[in-house]
């Protein structure tokens, strides 16, 4: 399951950083594509506005198969406050640009992805991700109401990520 989120993550985050390469957070002091996961972050860490977070909140394995089917839920949060050269009053309109750019991400063909290990990636081992043998597939996105939180507009967005599980992975 893993390894279809990390997949996931590094696919969605390359399709947003290639449709606005301007899209991008500064945290912990390194500048980066604009998209973090959640469960990879302290709490405290970062409340993003004007970038994507990650959250996965939802699993589901059928094992009828001859691999099993993993279904995991993906919420993908985002808001914004408006730029200070509008005082704000673009909020919308910048909402709407994420609610875009996400759209155009997850839509864009194909709808799935090679499965990928990056365990031997982790602390930068300049070691390449090393390919397995499915895919990791998504429904389309589905947006939720704007809210508003005082100045800020804020949205939630969930897809369903789909993969198999192969013998020996967790």
């Amino acid at each position: 399951m893993q390894n279809a989120r990390d997949t996931f993550y590094v696919m969605l985050r390359d399709r947003l950083a290639a449709l606005n390469p301007a899209r991008t957070m500064v945290l912990r002091g390194v500048t980066r594509p604009g998209l973090l996961v959640e469960e990879n972050e302290l709490a405290s860490a970062y409340q993003p506005v004007d970038s994507f977070c990650l959250r996965w909140t939802g699993l589901g394995v059928d094992a009828k198969g001859a691999l099993p089917l993993v279904t995991m839920a993906c919420e993908i949060h985002y808001a914004t406050d408006g730029s200070s050269g509008n005082g704000g009053m673009d909020r919308g309109r910048l909402l709407s640009a994420m609610d875009g750019e996400l759209t155009a991400a997850l839509s864009a063909t194909p709808q799935n992805v090679p499965k990928m290990n990056y365990v031997a990636t982790a602390g930068g081992s300049g070691l390449a991700p090393l390919a397995m043998a499915t895919n990791v597939f998504w429904s389309d996105v589905v947006f939720g109401v704007t809210a508003v939180n005082g100045e800020r507009l804020e949205r939630v967005a969930t897809v369903e990520v789909f993969s198999y599980q192969e013998a020996g992975e967790l």
